[in-house]
């Protein structure tokens, strides 16, 4: 098993080239009342309802077909990513969607299958979102 693994379903998880760099992040999300009282204290009042997972994910130097798998591991709105949890100290497996994905080329040698083996990519990046 890889760093990483995603699928459309839990029960269909493939695996994927692993990152170069992997950055997590726990989000608070707040209910709609919450916010500051106007009392002598100014309370802040956080009404905490979730906690969800922000992963942040950099690949450098893949070629044009490890990236083709990455892009498409994550190209569906919705989809399932078993990773090793920091906070739990095991893998589990949660729903997330992706943020803007961004790919920078690192050279072209031009062949006439340059999508396998002419592109090497600098870097690709990109936020995948707990649902």
């Amino acid at each position: 098993m890889g760093a990483i693994m995603v699928g459309t379903s839990d029960s269909n998880l493939q695996d994927i080239p692993t990152p170069t760099a992997i950055k997590f992040g726990i989000n608070d999300i707040s209910s709609s009342d919450a916010g500051r009282t106007n009392d002598a204290d100014v309370t802040m009042h956080k009404n905490r309802v979730a906690r969800k997972r922000t992963i942040s994910l950099t690949w450098n130097g893949l070629n044009g077909a490890d990236t083709r798998k990455v892009l498409r591991a994550f190209r569906h709105q919705y989809f399932y990513v078993q990773y090793f949890e920091p906070e739990e100290n095991a893998y589990v497996t949660k729903r997330f969607y992706s943020g803007d994905q961004n790919v920078e080329v690192g050279s072209y040698t031009p062949t006439y299958s340059y999508y396998i083996g002419g592109v090497i990519y600098k870097t690709i990046s990109f936020n995948i979102i707990e649902v």
